[in-house]
């Protein structure tokens, strides 16, 4: 060897030398090598030795610190070439804020569901946040006597609705609800609006109308068994919202999934509350 190559080579660290001052694999950095992430300062033409520096140790440190925040090695590249560096990192950011909340969502439920639990609760119900899209759907606000009221009035909307359009198809899934306008529980003279999802606008008539409801964040809870059961499902959805960060947005909806259409036993009727919300 020239003594201006062992100089050089007394300059430089060898890949395994350089690779335990590092703590990185051979493996990663030869990987880095091969895709431009960083190359060695020499590689020796004779018998293929790579050679680094102490300012690649420098480079490699950054490296890493930008892979431990989650970038990806395109994204590192970009941080390092200067490439829109600030928008990456803030996008990173943004996904680490996002995933942050969604962490702390799941340890209030988490802690929820063990105080009740701990309570010696029987869990009749879970909560879950859902995403309710925009929907069609023709509607009828009224003032019903009571609950039992009910059985009548909304067929009576239906046959209305089929009658000025014969050929209005529901949509798939079918959703239904009524929606409650009281500020308070009532169980006589109750403020409804009874609506139902349809693929598209129809002919209104006097009392019943079409529109558009927008997209909702909603809080779910589902009730097996008669409607006289349903306050206790008020009752825990109200605190359970109030226990993990969130206000309610707006007026609660009972979408009835089975009912007295379908199952004979009311112990089988199927209601699902939803009640839109606001994270705090």
């Amino acid at each position: 060897m020239s003594p201006g190559r062992e100089r050089w080579v007394k300059d430089l660290y060898r890949i395994g030398v350089f690779s335990k001052i590092s703590k990185t694999t051979i493996k990663t950095l030869r990987y880095y090598d091969e895709i431009g992430l960083l190359k060695p300062a020499q590689t020796d033409c004779d018998n293929g030795y790579r050679y680094y520096t102490t300012d690649q140790l420098v480079t490699l440190h950054r490296i890493v610190a930008l892979r431990q925040i989650g970038l990806s090695l395109d994204e590192v590249a970009a941080v390092l070439n200067g490439i829109q560096a600030e928008a990456v990192l803030k996008q990173r950011k943004s996904e680490i804020e996002a995933r942050l909340k969604e962490t702390r969502d799941q340890l209030s439920r988490l802690n929820h569901y063990i105080l009740e639990m701990k309570e010696g609760k029987k869990m009749n119900y879970n909560a879950v946040v859902k995403e309710l899209p925009e929907c069609i759907v023709y509607s009828k606000r009224f003032i019903a006597p009571s609950y039992d009221s009910y059985f009548a009035l909304v067929p009576a909307i239906g046959a209305e609705v089929k009658a000025a359009n014969p050929n209005l198809k529901c949509a798939v899934p079918e959703y239904c609800f009524i929606e409650y306008h009281d500020s308070e529980y009532k169980e006589k003279n109750i403020n409804i609006e009874y609506c139902e999802a349809v693929v598209d606008f129809g002919v209104a008539t006097g009392t019943i109308k079409f529109k558009k409801i927008p997209a909702i964040t909603a809080v779910s809870v589902m009730h097996k068994g008669p409607y006289s059961g349903l306050k206790d499902a008020y009752a825990f959805t109200y605190k359970w919202i109030e226990e993990n960060g969130y206000n309610a947005a707006g007026n609660p909806r009972e979408s009835y999934i089975d009912g007295i259409w379908n199952k004979e036993d009311e112990a089988d009727w199927l209601t699902e509350l939803q009640v839109p919300v606001l994270k705090k």
